[in-house]
């Protein structure tokens, strides 16, 4: 029977080393967990931050676009009164030298 029992106690202290073990593996693993969960908060706080950063960047490149986009009209209708001038201006310097022309076969202004 001091064999069945000694048996019996040898499976007993594996057994507490078996737990033990076990116990400290959930240690470690609580452990990795509680780490894994503070990355994950901060992660999911810097992705709110940029998020918020983003919503604004693309508010302003937004309200950028629509600045342009008004340059580049007004720009469009300037050049086009300016091509505008340009062409009246062209046709008066060619009727001003029409007229200049034709006074000049007039009699009245010949110098003798």
């Amino acid at each position: 029977m001091t064999q069945q029992g000694a048996v019996l106690q040898g499976y007993n202290n594996e057994l507490v080393k078996c737990i033990e073990d076990l116990c400290m593996q959930k240690q470690e693993l609580n452990k990795q967990i509680q780490q894994a969960e503070e990355e994950k908060n901060k992660l999911q706080h810097e992705i709110q931050v940029l998020s918020e950063q983003l919503e604004c960047v693309c508010e302003n490149l937004a309200q950028k676009v629509a600045s342009r986009n008004e340059l580049d009209k007004i720009l469009a209708e300037t050049e086009a009164a300016y091509m505008k001038i340009l062409d009246s201006s062209r046709t008066l310097l060619n009727v001003l030298k029409k007229e200049v022309g034709s006074l000049k076969h007039t009699p009245e202004l010949k110098t003798n």
